[in-house]
Order: structure tokens, then C-alpha cells, then sequence
């Protein structure tokens, strides 16, 4: 199953379809996106761009190729410069890694400390509480 993200103006997610197999696939066997795309703007309307369920910062989950940075979902961001999806922004002092599109605290998170301690972000002091 292929997954496609609908994007609206200001190319925020609005939602993911599931579209079969053969759909996108050409008489080659190839699978392309536009087909899909192409498919769902008959059926819905509005502007589709394929997502990749297997793929979180750049890194496919099962060893594929990844696709656009991160799996789509209803609020990200489609960025046509980075032929990317990411999330919004969680607070502000916290920097887009250009190459995950994933958000990071100014501070890393302190995996392994205190034990099984819940850490919450503190924005006022820029560090994990």
C-alpha cells in the first residue's frame, strides 16, 4: 500500500490515504508517484504528495530507500526546498536538523539518568525537568 499526504496552500498535512499497489504502478511494473497523485486529485480533489510509512529522519525502517524525511501526518509541514515532511515546531528554542527534519532540544535528552524518571521539556529554563 502507498500512502499519500494532502496538503493544502501552505502546504500543512491536512491528511494521509492509503492507496493500493496497483494504482501507482505503470505498465512497466513501475510504481510512479503522479499516478497516485493523479488518482486521488480525480477522486477528492486538492494537491497529494506520496509519504513513506517505513521512514523517520531520513532513515527507512526496513532498510528501503526513505522517502521525503518522515512520514506524513494530519498538522505537519510539506518543505518542497527539502522535499520534506515534519512535524511542528514543539517549542522555540528547539532547531530544525536539516538532514532528520526533525525537531532537537537545545539540550540533549538525558537518556539513562535518574533511573525511570519521567523528563518533561521546561521551555522557561531550556533544559529537560
Amino acid at each position: 500500500m502507498a500512502h499519500f499526504a494532502e496538503i493544502d496552500e501552505n502546504n500543512i498535512v491536512l491528511r494521509v490515504n492509503v492507496v493500493n499497489n496497483e494504482v501507482i504502478t505503470d505498465g512497466d511494473g513501475v510504481e510512479q508517484e503522479q499516478l497516485g497523485a493523479d488518482f486521488l486529485t480525480g477522486l477528492l480533489g486538492g494537491t497529494w504528495k506520496q509519504t513513506s510509512y517505513n521512514t523517520r529522519g531520513g532513515v527507512h525502517s526496513l532498510e528501503g530507500t526513505p522517502f521525503r524525511k518522515n512520514y506524513a501526518r494530519g498538522g505537519d509541514t510539506y518543505d518542497a526546498t527539502r522535499d520534506a515532511f515534519f512535524q511542528p515546531q514543539p517549542f522555540p528554542s528547539w532547531t530544525l536538523d536539516e538532514d532528520t527534519c526533525i525537531w532537537e532540544a537545545p539540550v540533549a535528552f538525558p537518556f539513562g539518568e535518574a533511573g525511570n524518571a519521567l523528563f518533561v521539556w521546561d521551555e522557561e529554563t531550556t533544559n529537560w525537568v
